[in-house]
């Protein structure tokens, strides 16, 4: 369904998730739903290739190694598992969920690819359809600057990237990028170009430049550096009209 909440709601309500490629252990719905939000991106559809099962009363374990295709890339990635699965209110849930790259084969930690990163637009975008502030400023990086469109402060900690949105909001934004240019490097990513917004309020259209710097912060990709600015050449012809003109 490539949706993180369905993938979330197989865990059972104290379940355990240790991820492939994340450090940190997902312990709530939450945690792994953000785990999936990133994860989606890679289109990824699974095969189990070895499997052991074991039965107990209320219990089961499947243990073994499957095989994901990456849809984005084409990519086929090994990797082993560990699966608990409890009876929970008329239902079989996942307890726990261990998955571990082959420790003689492929690192599945490879560098993110040009789509993905101009996917990692599309989960800021999304948040700003949520018109939630604080969905919004949970997208950029615990140390993340922003240097908005229409504000003269920088943003450099959650509370003023917040706080801006909270106004920007108001406006019922989204955005459809015109031009991106991508570069990448082990942990870091970059996105660079035009992006127009509709305002869902006005219906006004605005166009815009953008850089997204994104860097991987406990195993998903969130915004380090945020620069947009209006189009200069549309300021300038704006500041050179007369007076009269704006009456």
């Amino acid at each position: 369904t490539g949706d993180s909440r369905i993938v979330a709601k197989r865990y059972a309500d104290q379940a355990v998730l240790l991820p492939t490629v994340s450090d940190t252990p997902r312990t709530d719905f939450a945690s792994i739903k953000d785990y999936f939000d990133a994860f989606l991106l890679k289109e990824p559809q699974g095969t189990i290739l070895e499997g052991d099962i074991r039965i107990g009363d209320g219990w089961a374990q499947d243990a073994g190694i499957y095989e994901f295709t990456m849809g984005a890339t084409g990519d086929k990635v090994k990797a082993r598992y560990t699966y608990v699965y409890v009876y929970e209110n008329n239902q079989w849930k996942i307890a726990h969920h261990h998955s571990s790259v082959m420790p003689e084969g492929i690192d599945i930690a490879k560098s993110i690819t040009e789509d993905e990163v101009r996917g990692l637009f599309q989960l800021w975008n999304s948040a700003l359809d949520t018109l939630d502030s604080d969905a919004v400023a949970k997208r950029y990086a615990k140390e993340g600057v922003l240097l908005p469109t229409v504000s003269d402060v920088p943003r450099t900690d959650y509370d003023s990237i917040k706080a801006y949105f909270v106004d920007f909001l108001k406006k019922k934004p989204q955005g459809v990028i015109l031009e991106s240019y991508v570069t990448s490097g082990p942990g870091w990513c970059m996105d660079d170009g035009i992006y127009e917004f509709t305002m869902g309020a006005t219906g006004d259209k605005v166009k815009a430049r953008y850089s997204f710097v994104y860097t991987n912060e406990d195993g998903e990709w969130k915004i380090a550096h945020h620069h947009s600015s209006q189009m200069p050449e549309e300021v300038v012809a704006k500041a050179s009209l007369p007076e009269s003109a704006f009456a």
